[in-house]
């Protein structure tokens, strides 16, 4: 079992991670989606970057598991549906200035940089405003925040309109509902592990005070607008991977990203959902590594 570690930015913020692997090792860093904590990031995937000689560094991003809850009120849902952030809402080169700091309090000059889906654009965003800092940018099934591009589908997004879980067994409840939406059918999830990894996220978030979070991390997304711009200064090595059944983040989205940022490879995976399901993990792995060498050339 690996500890909690917390370290308190400039800014407020305090920041909770792990690490493991090799402290030699490259550093390789690792970035939630949206509502997600440090736990997002399935063991076997841990272990196999570990097993490659990665320092594998991951954390909670602010408004999520044991990091800051940002004292300001949340979007409400009307404002989510019509992406009408509310003003002064915090945009994803913070998150991306929280990574930054992170990263500094650690002692790293430059990590490879991978993030999944909110991750991904948090990702996109430290590369573009801290490029210092981005030795490779891995973006897993994310996108540009352009309008009509990746976007969710509408029976995903009437579900994410719902009112948000009340209890711990509704959330995962919830959770695994959503999944058997969002999920494939080629690479389906194991139903004991996420059942108990969606109880501990509960537990680690807070319970019902997570809603807010979420709400302010969409807040985060629609303050952020379209990062097309931004995305064609990215001079890090980069790839991106998508799935071709994402209903949550429409293929279109890493289709995009990769046509803005110079260079990069971008790698459809048939049968792969807006999950990181047992049956692609190694997969995964395998294409992180390639894009993110140990020794840098």
């Amino acid at each position: 079992m690996i500890d909690d570690e917390f370290c308190d930015l400039p800014g407020g913020v305090r920041v909770c991670y792990r690490a493991e692997g090799d402290p030699q090792g490259a550093p390789l860093l690792l970035i939630a989606g949206l509502g997600l904590d440090l736990t997002s990031w399935p063991r076997p995937l841990l272990d196999g970057l570990t097993a490659r000689g990665f320092r594998v560094v991951r954390f909670d991003n602010r408004d999520a598991g044991r990091s800051t809850r940002v004292d300001a009120r949340p979007p409400g849902k009307l404002r989510q549906l019509v992406a009408r952030p509310l003003p002064g809402a915090y945009r994803l080169e913070d998150m991306a200035g929280d990574a930054a700091g992170l990263l500094g309090h650690l002692g790293i000059e430059r990590a490879h940089v991978v993030g999944m889906s909110m991750g991904g654009m948090i990702g996109q965003a430290l590369a573009a405003t801290h490029p210092d800092r981005v030795a490779s940018l891995t973006s897993i099934f994310s996108t540009t925040g352009a309008r009509g591009i990746g976007q969710p589908a509408r029976s995903t997004l009437l579900r994410m309109a719902r009112r948000a879980a009340r209890t711990r067994e509704e959330w995962v409840g919830r959770h695994l509902e959503m999944l058997d939406h969002i999920g494939s059918r080629t690479f389906p999830y194991d139903d004991a592990e996420e059942r108990a990894w969606a109880a501990g996220v509960w537990d680690r978030g807070g319970g019902p005070a997570r809603a807010a979070g979420v709400a302010r991390q969409i807040g985060a997304i629609q303050a952020s607008g379209d990062r097309t711009a931004a995305l064609r200064t990215i001079t890090a090595p980069t790839l991106v991977i998508h799935g071709d059944v994402d209903r949550m983040v429409h293929p279109s989205g890493g289709r995009a990203t990769a046509t803005a940022i110079p260079g990069a490879r971008h790698v459809e995976i048939a049968g792969m959902s807006h999950h990181l399901a047992p049956g692609v993990l190694d997969r995964l792995v395998a294409l992180i590594a390639e894009a993110s060498p140990v020794r840098e050339r």
